[in-house]
């Protein structure tokens, strides 16, 4: 059951103020939410080799992405996002922990900061799903515009189909409401994500389909063919609490691409 106090993500509610509201359940130092173990081992994965590039996390949230990217050996990594609270916790880790990371609270759909191909790596963890189609087309122009040649961009969302084939339950759901598949488009379904410890975490996703994020890279100049991961739960994933991750046995849970500008 949800912990007191914690609701699931209203689809009235900004996401900027939802995240500012809760940022304090997301500060870790280890794994310790669903996605940490389903999701963020394979998209860092994803960006290796990292050791001397320059980084932008965008959606950074409390910075565990951008930690994890300094500790693999990337030159320098910058974090941006639109929670003050998000910030405020990525900096005072930052302090417990210096790791040399700039945290910076900003709207990743406008990147005019920085100069073009600045950047050889720029991650997002769980943020373009946060957008509507027309922001997410802008924000990856802007990505792409920031990428140096050969750079990459390497991303994780929440599998589309997802509303649609899970129950508002544990331990990860949405609720898509009556909408259908395609109609749905743009439209905001209120989630939420368990911690291991029980803690329900609310989320949203501005539902778009899986033609949608191809057509906004391809509008935003990106060429490649990416690598495509549909992120789920492993058999060894299951071995470490088959009682938590067992209800989503089976479920494509996240979508993860890499390209290459």
């Amino acid at each position: 059951m949800p912990e007191e106090g914690v609701r699931p993500g209203d689809p009235d509610e900004p996401a900027q103020r939802l995240f500012d509201t809760q940022a304090a359940h997301w500060v870790r130092q280890a794994p310790h939410c669903l996605t940490d173990f389903t999701a963020r081992p394979a998209v860092l994965a994803l960006c290796e080799p990292v050791a001397g590039l320059r980084v932008l996390d965008l959606g950074c949230g409390e910075g565990y992405g951008a930690r994890a990217l300094r500790r693999r050996g990337a030159r320098e990594v910058l974090g941006l996002d639109l929670s003050a609270g998000m910030i405020r916790a990525a900096e005072a880790q930052e302090q417990q922990e210096p790791l040399g990371i700039d945290y910076l609270q900003g709207d990743a759909v406008d990147l005019s900061r920085w100069a073009r191909q600045t950047f050889d790596l720029v991650l997002s963890l769980f943020m373009f799903h946060y957008l509507d189609l027309a922001r997410l087309t802008t924000c990856l122009g802007e990505v792409a515009r920031v990428l140096r040649p050969g750079g990459r961009l390497v991303f994780v969302v929440p599998h589309p189909l997802l509303p649609y084939l899970r129950p508002p339950a544990p331990p990860y759901y949405f609720a898509a409401g009556p909408q259908g598949y395609f109609s749905a488009r743009d439209h905001c379904f209120p989630g939420q994500l368990w911690r291991c410890d029980g803690t329900p975490l609310a989320v949203q996703v501005r539902h778009k389909t899986v033609e949608d994020y191809f057509q906004a890279l391809h509008t935003a100049g990106f060429r490649s063919l990416p690598v495509v991961r549909e992120l789920h739960v492993t058999p060894e994933i299951l071995a470490r609490d088959p009682a938590f991750f067992g209800p989503v046995c089976e479920v494509p849970l996240h979508l993860a691409l890499a390209l290459t500008r």
